[in-house]
C-alpha cells in the first residue's frame, strides 16, 4: 500500500483551487438566481472580469478552516446528532460575518457593493446582510462540508505534483491578469 505525504505546498494549492472554485460555484449560483428564480435577467455578479466572486472563495476557506476538524472526529451520539444544526449555524454565522465584513470592505473600495438588494427582503441590515440569505448560506454550508469538499477532495488527490503545480499556475496566472485588468486597466 503507497503513502501519499502532502506537502505544505500542496495543501496552500489545493486551498488556493478550493478557493478559485467556490468562487465560481458562488459566481454560478448568484447568476441562476438572477436568471432563473428571479427572472431579472443576467447581469455579472462578480467584481471582477472573470466568472468568480471571491467572497464565497473566502466563506469556502472560513468553512474549511473553522469545520474540516470536525467532520473527521468520531464523537458521541449527541454531538453526532447535534453536529449538522451546529454546523449550519456556524456556516450562517462566518458566511453573513465574510458578507458583512465584505460590503463595508467594496464600499470603501469601490462606493457599493453587490448586494444592495437585499434592502428588499424583509429582515435585513443596511441591506448588507439579511435572515433569507443567511439561512440559504447556512444550508449552502452544509452541502459544501458533506457532499461538494469530499468530492472536490477525491478529485484533487487524483493529479500528479506536477500536473498540480502546472492547473495551479494558470488558474493563478488568469486571476492575477483578471486583478490586474479589474483594478488598473479598467
Amino acid at each position: 500500500m503507497k503513502l501519499s505525504v502532502i506537502t505544505e505546498n500542496q495543501r496552500i494549492q489545493k486551498l488556493f483551487l478550493s478557493f478559485m472554485m467556490y468562487a465560481f460555484l458562488g459566481w454560478f449560483y448568484e447568476v441562476f438566481l438572477e436568471v432563473v428564480v428571479y427572472r431579472w435577467g443576467y447581469s455579472d455578479r462578480g467584481i471582477l472580469f472573470g466568472p468568480y466572486c471571491p467572497v464565497y472563495g473566502v466563506g469556502a476557506v472560513f468553512f474549511l478552516g473553522a469545520f474540516r476538524p470536525l467532520m473527521k472526529k468520531i464523537e458521541s451520539l449527541w454531538l453526532r446528532c447535534a453536529k449538522p444544526f451546529l454546523m449550519f449555524l456556524g456556516c450562517m454565522i462566518i458566511a453573513t460575518a465574510v458578507e458583512l465584513g465584505t460590503s463595508y470592505l467594496l464600499e470603501y473600495l469601490t462606493g457599493a457593493w453587490p448586494w444592495q438588494t437585499y434592502a428588499d427582503y424583509k429582515i435585513n441590515f443596511q441591506a448588507r446582510i439579511a435572515l433569507s440569505p443567511s439561512i440559504r448560506f447556512g444550508l449552502g454550508g452544509l452541502l459544501f462540508l458533506y457532499i461538494v469538499q469530499p468530492f472536490y477532495d477525491w478529485l484533487l488527490a487524483k493529479p500528479k505534483k506536477k500536473t498540480l503545480n502546472i492547473i495551479t499556475a494558470c488558474v493563478a496566472l488568469i486571476v492575477l491578469v483578471d486583478c490586474i485588468y479589474t483594478f488598473f486597466i479598467k
